[in-house]
């Protein structure tokens, strides 16, 4: 018995490679077991390599495994470019139709299996994903019984007679492979999982779910990856409650869209990725000038320009905070896990509405598309607070004749009274340009000090619950490892190690970039002998703004991955140890 397994199936894109994971994992998530799933993928539709990568665990896990045991190729390419992330004991399970070859050098076991033939003698070639999870369920002692709900659920609408081929693909997949194991049979068995049921999703879907809960009743975007899938879940929900996704000509009219209809007192948001977002920046200043709620969605991924449009990365950082010409408020949150990636979101439109400033969430592909088990959502945790928004036209007072209602009022905490247009004693001007109380044009110095004070005190402080994640056993750490978004999972494993090896190490996940939680971070900054920083980036981001923030520039240092993959544990683990 073993407490964790890695498997992973490779082949050409549109070949069902997504599909064949999807099942596998489906099943096994009902079994009780916790998953952790991460795709790659090429930026095309059809054809090019592409693999998806499943860590199986009895315990919670949230990364991606350093090594693989099981291979699914349905090509010779899938194994060229795998086979080195085998172990010694690791299996490939291949398709005949390509008549596989082990690579030299490679100690793994090659089990080939007619996928395609098989597939086809039962109708369908298509069916070669059903014949292959089959195959690894013999090597797992998977009964291919396990797999009805799941096969039933997805093919259950087309008849049942096709639930039964696919069925009959899995139980053939299975006892061809289990000739070929002979008492190997279950040589990878998995213990017992504990039967429990949990969600199993991506973080992009959480998002989405979290504008729901939050109240969204409008999102304007235009599509693009890894974002897309939040505008795909909404299009299917938010008609049920009467909202809409409007598809857009282009992101900059997305941004203002969404403007607009806060501006109107209905929820909206956008979802993009960094060339979207670059493309909102003049959009973003005028949410900030004209303190409209904003909510925006940056899924992270490889650039400049079009970059890597389908690979990990995490360089947006600065741009969130500093992008825009003129300075504005503004707030960025970095949810780490999908649990915080859906309540970060509520809170989200809770702070746009609340601070009237555009606020990002930020996330990244492999937080936005990962797919993991998640425990049961808390509903009873999401809460609606709408700031100082005035919904009943009576509470306004009565104006003087010709006078205007003072929506940019010059107040204590920074945040004006505000109306819906159009509700009586409410009228005010709105401009992009520097503006008097009133909302009328004033290029006054005197003024135009008193409204960027006014805008910028209203975020010196956020009211949000644990702006950094802590995990801090040790008063006085030997080492502080700090990151944010999906490093999260990967830094926990590799603290884990390190723990073991006798080193003192302290966890920090940073979750409010900006305003950043100075006063939270500083003190574990200073209780540890050194700190590392990782992320995703060439530059070093995020500890360039820890250092602006925090000093103690001679203790910190980086380790940045920027080749469009995730952060291995063991990467984290040797690196820290060099640094020690």
């Amino acid at each position: 018995m073993i407490q964790q397994l890695s498997w992973k199936v490779g082949g050409q894109q549109g070949e069902g490679i997504e599909s064949t994971g999807e099942i596998f994992s489906m099943a096994l998530n009902r079994l009780g077991y916790y998953l952790y799933g991460y795709r790659h993928f090429s930026s095309r539709i059809k054809g090019g390599h592409t693999n998806n990568k499943i860590r199986v665990s009895t315990t919670q896990v949230r990364s991606i495994a350093d090594d693989l045991d099981i291979l699914v190729a349905f090509d010779q390419e899938t194994i060229d470019v795998n086979y080195k992330e085998l172990h010694d004991k690791g299996i490939i399970i291949a398709d005949t139709r390509f008549k596989p070859v082990l690579p030299e050098g490679s100690h793994a076991a090659l089990y080939p299996v007619a996928f395609t033939e098989i597939a086809s003698e039962l109708g369908t070639s298509l069916m070669k994903n059903m014949v292959a999870v089959g195959a690894s369920c013999a090597v797992l002692n998977l009964q291919p019984s396990v797999f009805n709900e799941v096969v039933t659920e997805i093919f259950g609408r087309k008849g049942e007679s096709v639930v039964e081929k696919n069925m009959e693909a899995i139980r053939q997949g299975y006892d061809t492979m289990t000739q070929q194991l002979g008492d190997k049979v279950g040589v990878m068995e998995l213990d017992q999982a504990d039967g429990q049921k949990r969600m199993f999703m991506i973080g992009n879907d959480a998002i989405a779910l979290g504008a729901l809960a939050g109240g969204v009743r409008l999102m304007a975007a235009y599509p693009i990856t890894p974002a897309s899938e939040i505008m795909e879940y909404l299009i299917k929900k938010l008609p049920k409650v009467g909202g809409a996704v409007i598809q857009t000509e282009d992101e900059i009219a997305a941004a203002t869209m969404a403007i607009g209809s806060n501006y109107a007192g209905v929820r909206a948001f956008t979802a993009s990725a960094g060339p979207g977002l670059s493309l909102m920046m003049e959009a973003i200043g005028l949410s900030g000038m004209t303190e409209q709620p904003l909510v925006i969605v940056d899924t992270q991924r490889g650039g400049p320009s079009t970059g890597l449009p389908t690979k990990q990365e995490q360089s947006d950082l600065m741009a969130m905070i500093y992008g825009t010409h003129g300075e504005i408020p503004k707030i960025v949150l970095a949810p780490s896990t999908v649990q915080e990636a859906f309540y970060d979101t509520v809170e989200a439109f809770n702070f746009a509405e609340e601070y009237q400033c555009p606020v990002i969430v930020l996330s990244d592909l492999q937080l936005s598309l990962g797919k993991q088990t998640v425990e049961p959502l808390d509903f009873s945790k999401v809460e609606i607070r709408r700031g100082k928004l005035t919904k009943n036209e009576n509470e306004l007072e009565e104006l003087e004749a010709k006078k205007y209602f003072k929506r940019y009022e010059v107040t204590e905490d920074g945040v004006s009274p505000r109306v819906i247009p159009g509700m009586k004693n409410g009228i005010h001007h709105v401009t992009g340009v520097e503006h008097d109380e009133t909302g009328k044009p004033s290029e006054s110095p005197s003024n135009r000090q008193a409204q960027m004070d006014k805008r910028m005190r209203k975020v010196k402080k956020i009211a949000f619950n644990n702006p950094i994640y802590k995990n801090t056993p040790h008063e006085e750490a030997d080492l502080l490892l700090v990151g944010f978004n999906s490093t999260r999972g990967v830094i926990e494993e590799a603290m884990g190690r390190l723990e073991k090896d006798g080193i003192k190490v302290n966890h920090a996940q940073i979750r409010l970039i900006h305003p950043f939680p100075t006063d939270e971070l500083l003190p574990l900054v200073q209780s540890a002998k050194k700190v590392m920083v990782i992320e995703n980036n060439a530059t070093g981001q995020l500890a360039n703004i820890i250092k602006m923030n925090l000093g103690n520039i001679e203790k910190i240092a980086s380790f940045t991955k920027y080749d469009g993959t995730p952060f291995l544990p063991y990467e984290v683990h040797s690196k820290c140890k060099e640094l020690i």
